[in-house]
């Protein structure tokens, strides 16, 4: 049994979808278990559609047209979808009217992405010849903590999912992304995931592979879209694939390796629209190149706070302290840095601005407060870093022979990481030169 995930952009046209039927044909016999993203860029419009009815503009023109026009094309009745679209509508008129859009409201919401997803893929599959079955995972057991946005898998999740597709005849077409918290409301995994979705559903299953289908050749040695000269990696390591998904690398959602790490299964980041590449096989043990390390990430956006206390506070207090102040606010933090009565931390990317600004008045009350926005993390991941005092050296000489200087520098334990601070302006040249001598 193997799981089959694909993403948005693999389902964004009929001919895709029709792709990605095909690919599930070629794996019949491995009795695969898909799980499916939203359809192209279904997601975000639900999201626009969201904040339009704040503005009391009610209107599901846009992803109804482009839902149509998929099943018209790919030969299937409407009818199939239009109670889920009478549903959103209602939806909508309830935050128009109240004006009002909150975490759970938003998580239910975006959850109308991949139940029309999963009803349009399995309605194909079927008049392809495969029987298939439409499955919602907040229905067969994906049972979450109630952190709408950011939601994780209980611990009895697993054997729930494994019982209901066990009783499932029909291939099963899951939604990715979903889950449910104990008191029967829909949660979301977070942006991205439904690969997280599909590595929750093989451990459940016990699989023998999860594949992650989307619109590239697997992970890269860094952003294509900063340097052409971008090369997909054909090994990683668990530990490898998760440094690099935390720091930034969009073809991986940061939780996605963590129930297959549990269980040792394998996973492999696939091309849809070049099946014949072999993409990358992520395992449990890393390979170790000649190279000086494997990819380089970033985070973009994200901001510098730097703590004083006047009162000489011992650091584990201001850090214990200001880490509550901004978990309160929602803030999150990717990286943290001490000495004798200071604190550095840098923000997760894409934080709420009035949600930070207010911490930091809360902070002002414990500490001198600095704030830097507009920076970006960038990092360098690679088993080869381990143990080689000098490739720190030639890893700071590369940034520094381009006039950058980094701002903030954190090592992880293991040592398969070194990630720093820059200016956001700086990103694109740190990026290119540490990657310069990363293919080296």
């Amino acid at each position: 049994m193997i799981v089959m995930k694909f993403g948005g952009n693999s389902l964004a046209t009929s001919e895709k979808i029709l792709r990605c039927i095909g690919l599930v044909r070629r794996e019949i016999d491995r009795r695969p278990i898909v799980v499916v993203s939203a359809c192209g860029k279904t997601t975000n419009n639900l999201l626009l559609a969201a904040h339009a009815a704040l503005r009391g503009e009610v209107g599901i023109e846009p992803i109804e047209g482009f839902h149509r026009g998929l099943m018209e094309d790919l030969g299937l009745g409407f009818e199939l979808l239009e109670p889920l679209m009478e549903d959103l509508s209602a939806l909508l008129m309830g935050v128009s009217l109240t004006r009002e859009l909150t975490s759970r409201t938003r998580d239910l919401m975006m959850s109308f992405g991949e139940r029309i997803s999963t009803r349009i893929v399995a309605a194909a599959m079927t008049k392809e010849g495969i029987e298939a079955l439409a499955v919602n995972a907040f229905e067969i057991g994906l049972v979450t903590t109630a952190e709408h946005g950011c939601a994780t898998p209980l611990p009895e999740a697993e054997e729930k999912i494994a019982e209901s597709l066990g009783g499932i005849a029909k291939l099963p077409v899951v939604t990715g992304f979903l889950g449910v918290d104990c008191k029967g409301t829909i949660t979301t995994l977070g942006r991205n995931g439904s690969d997280y979705s599909a590595t929750i559903i093989a451990a459940a299953v016990d699989a023998s592979e999860v594949q992650i289908w989307t619109d590239v050749n697997g992970v890269m040695t860094c952003d294509p879209s900063l340097d052409d000269s971008a090369a997909s990696l054909s090994l990683l390591s668990f530990e490898e694939a998760s440094e690099l998904a935390y720091y930034g690398a969009q073809v991986l959602h940061q939780n996605t390796l963590v129930p297959t790490m549990r269980k040792g299964i394998p996973v492999r980041v696939l091309n849809t629209n070049n099946p014949a590449d072999s993409g990358t096989l992520i395992v449990s043990t890393p390979e170790v190149t000649t190279r000086i390390a494997k990819s380089v990430v970033y985070k973009e956006d994200v901001c510098l706070i730097n703590l004083t206390s006047p009162r000489l506070t011992s650091a584990v207090e201001l850090l214990s302290s200001s880490l509550d102040i901004l978990r309160a606010a929602g803030v999150g933090i990717h990286m943290a840095t001490t000495s004798e009565a200071t604190v550095s931390l840098v923000t997760t990317g894409g934080y709420d601005h009035e949600a930070l600004g207010a911490a930091l008045e809360d902070l002002e009350g414990i500490a001198r407060v600095e704030a830097e926005p507009g920076k970006a993390i960038i990092c360098v991941v690679g088993e080869e870093l381990k143990g080689k005092a000098g490739v720190l050296g030639k890893i700071f000489g590369a940034v520094s022979s381009r006039g950058i200087k980094a701002k903030m520098v954190s090592q992880s334990a293991s040592e398969i990481n070194v990630a720093f601070l820059v200016d956001n302006v700086e990103l694109k040249s740190a990026v290119r030169a540490l990657h310069e001598i990363v293919l080296a």
